[in-house]
């Protein structure tokens, strides 16, 4: 009787798609701004502002964790991936304040290519999170796991082939730090999204 009392839900399948809302318009945000530089601070201050707004969805799901006395799955996966999904906005924040701060003029077509997968990916997050509250959409869910693995992946064939490249043809040393750097911070965001398809595939395991 007592344990049918307490709240159950807590409106964490919310906030999860709420989150990863977020991480896709900051990586929107991100293309975008590997597209085109002329607007590059007004972009940088929009990922910025995300940033922000992802950093209270997860502080306010973090802080129901801890009121909730029945949650709907385990409370260790609900704290790890909402973390997990926050790492992806803080990475992006710190590829788009890494591009500000070191004054870069002009970005590869490897770099934007990086970009493209961070949106590839995150757009599967959210639509992996979205099914989540179903345990009846479990299949489609690892499938959608699966893309994400086959994009990270794609990312990591870009980034090698990009730091060859750069090695290989880049002269000027301060430039070749730059884009290094830069490389590293966005194939970084897809291991991200790889390692919250990988607490998904957990969930699934344990409560399909």
């Amino acid at each position: 009787m007592f344990g049918r009392l307490m709240p159950t839900e807590g409106k964490f399948f919310e906030l999860f798609n709420q989150h990863a809302e977020l991480c896709v318009k900051g990586s929107k945000e991100m293309v975008a701004l590997m597209t085109n530089f002329d607007d590059l601070e007004i972009r940088v201050h929009a990922i910025e502002g995300i940033e922000k707004q992802a950093d209270a969805v997860t502080y306010t799901a973090i802080e129901l964790l801890h009121k909730t006395f029945i949650t709907p799955i385990d409370r260790d996966d609900i704290h790890k991936l909402i973390t997990k999904m926050d790492d992806i906005l803080d990475l992006l924040e710190d590829a788009a304040q890494t591009i500000s701060l070191y004054d870069i003029r002009e970005i590869t077509p490897e770099a934007k290519r990086l970009a493209e997968l961070c949106l590839a990916c995150a757009l599967k997050v959210k639509e992996a999170v979205a099914l989540l509250h179903n345990m009846d959409n479990s299949r489609q869910i690892l499938t959608i796991c699966e893309e994400i693995d086959r994009l990270e992946s794609d990312a990591d064939h870009v980034m090698r082939a990009a730091m060859s490249k750069l090695f290989r043809d880049e002269p000027d040393v301060r430039n070749l730090i730059k884009l290094k750097a830069i490389y590293e911070i966005l194939e970084t965001v897809t291991d991200r999204c790889e390692d919250v398809a990988n607490i998904i595939e957990g969930i699934i395991v344990e409560n399909a």
